[in-house]
């Protein structure tokens, strides 16, 4: 008998603590991504340039975290550069994208096209 409460005793000490894992390490800095792209829908929220700004230091804050920013962060910039003026700045953003998350290249070509078509009109 005394054997058998020794063995639930154990069984349900394991359970307790296995409960008490911590959660796993997160694959990618968010930051203030989410913040961002809510402003840009918005867009009464925060300038254009004030939205560079803050993902910017995101980027700057990701590089001292280690961890990669999120799939589509350099793709928003490069959007933002965009509509900034800064042409350049947005092709560099997007050309960062397509390496990082090669599965976005075609949909990424597709903006770039139609970006650089509506600069020509």
């Amino acid at each position: 008998m005394k054997q058998i409460q020794r063995l639930l005793l154990l069984l349900t000490t394991a359970a307790t603590l296995s409960a008490c894992v911590t959660a796993p390490k997160p694959l990618y800095y968010h930051g203030e991504q989410a913040e961002a792209v809510y402003s840009y829908l918005k867009a009464d929220d925060l300038s254009i340039s004030e939205q560079i700004l803050l993902m910017e230091q995101t980027m700057q804050n990701a590089s001292s975290t280690g961890l990669p920013l999120a799939p589509g962060f350099h793709a928003h910039l490069g959007m933002l550069y965009f509509e900034s003026g800064n042409t350049s700045g947005g092709i560099e953003q997007f050309e960062v994208e397509k390496s990082l998350f090669p599965e976005s290249s075609k949909y990424l070509d597709y903006l770039l096209a139609q970006l650089q078509g509506s600069d020509a009109k």
